[in-house]
């Protein structure tokens, strides 16, 4: 798949939060200014999680795939983070898509605060947003950092 710009003509992003039991999936919204939920991802296989991110990503016509880079604060790269590289590796790979990586220190810890300063509830109900919630932070963050 090759870049694609959607119908109103710009561009979508994803964003992802990628973990080893779930994905925090967004997307940019039509005006390509915010970053939006979309839904948590429940991993299984790597090939069904793979195959479908990229039908999603070509419904939206999406022209880049932001995911989640999980360093260390100190800035070193973690193991996590090669679990992540190689997970998005494949997905590039799969889609044909631009990926980037963004930093994500943080964002877990920034998208606990959202949902408490929202009196959002705790335990199996918070577990199901938490990674939208951070995969908007990264998308947001992005989307900030390369607004023209």
């Amino acid at each position: 798949m090759s870049n694609s710009i959607h119908p109103s003509g710009i561009p979508r992003y994803l964003g992802l939060d990628i973990g080893d039991r779930r994905i925090g999936v967004a997307i940019s919204d039509e005006l390509g200014l915010t970053a939006q939920p979309m839904f948590t991802l429940t991993r299984s296989r790597v090939r069904e999680d793979l195959k479908s991110l990229a039908r999603l990503a070509r419904k939206h016509a999406v022209a880049a795939i932001i995911a989640g880079n999980p360093i260390h604060l100190s800035g070193d790269q973690s193991s996590q983070a090669l679990r992540v590289r190689e997970f998005a590796d494949a997905l590039q790979a799969e889609t044909g898509i631009p990926l980037h990586y963004w930093d994500e220190r943080m964002t877990t810890t920034e998208a606990h605060r959202h949902l408490d300063a929202a009196e959002y509830a705790t335990g199996r109900e918070r577990r199901g947003v938490i990674d939208q919630v951070a995969a908007v932070l990264i998308l947001q963050a992005w989307l900030d950092a390369h607004r023209v």
